[in-house]
């Protein structure tokens, strides 16, 4: 998709990754951008109106664990703007002692936001059709035992966005999903792991997780936006340490039709 001139709306975009990928996005002189998040960051909405003048940006105040918080952000979105052409739902948290929050920000809050999206984007509602980019994780391709609870949710995220790329209802829709799953990256969903891991107890995965490498956030973020301008409906992609790898799942079960 060529960005140019399009509408955007980017959930958690004051966050770690969100920034570097909202500096990214204007590189593209959108339409416009809607910053969807629990707390404005007005210095960076200053810095990028200053460095964007030609793009229309505003900030949403949205709490991703309420449905109707979400529902609200996209109808005043929509009767500001119009319509929108990409959605990025990029909130996330790493904390897996607050087990319902880290359901409800990593995986029902994309599921509720992703539907809410749809209701104006939908084709065969009137809307245009467009993109939707979920940010699940490495986490979300296979355990990762030390965050089990954080896995699980991220898992959903990446099985949840590719049924949702069903060609099926991309015919319907005309709106189009890609899977996002960044490895360790530089930023604060990191810090402090220790007090955030499934157990309590020490053991040698913690030990591994502060030593694995990590990624510049700015280098996932390039690497994302080019995602949005180049993969196709339903890819799944790793963003690692800079690269790019489009991730093939297979399928393990077939149904037997009678």
């Amino acid at each position: 998709m060529d960005l140019a001139g399009k509408n955007v709306v980017y959930i958690g975009g004051f966050g770690g990754i969100g920034q570097k990928c909202v500096q990214e996005l204007l590189q593209r002189q959108l339409k416009a951008l809607a910053v969807f998040d629990m707390t404005e960051n007005a210095g960076a909405l200053a810095e990028w109106r200053a460095g964007s003048p030609g793009t229309e940006i505003f900030y949403q105040k949205v709490d991703i664990t309420r449905k109707e918080d979400i529902e609200a952000a996209y109808k005043a979105t929509a009767e500001r703007l119009g319509h929108f052409d990409v959605v990025v739902n990029g909130c996330g948290l790493m904390n897996d002692r607050l087990v319902e929050l880290t359901i409800q920000i990593n995986l029902l809050g994309v599921i509720q936001s992703t539907l809410a999206a749809l209701e104006y984007m939908d084709k065969s509602k009137g809307g245009r059709g467009g993109l939707i980019v979920n940010i699940s994780s490495v986490a979300g391709l296979q355990p990762t035992a030390l965050m089990a609870i954080y896995s699980a949710a991220k898992t959903g995220v990446t099985t949840f966005t590719r049924s949702m790329a069903n060609p099926i209802y991309y015919a319907h829709s005309g709106v189009s999903f890609v899977t996002i799953c960044p490895g360790f990256t530089e930023t604060p969903l990191l810090d402090d792991i220790s007090s955030k891991t499934t157990f309590t107890y020490n053991t040698p995965m913690l030990d591994m997780f502060q030593r694995v490498k990590r990624q510049k956030p700015e280098d996932c973020a390039r690497n994302l936006v080019q995602a949005m301008e180049q993969a196709q409906n339903g890819a799944v992609l790793m963003l690692e340490l800079g690269d790019t790898q489009e991730i093939q799942i297979p399928d393990f079960w077939k149904p037997q039709l009678e």
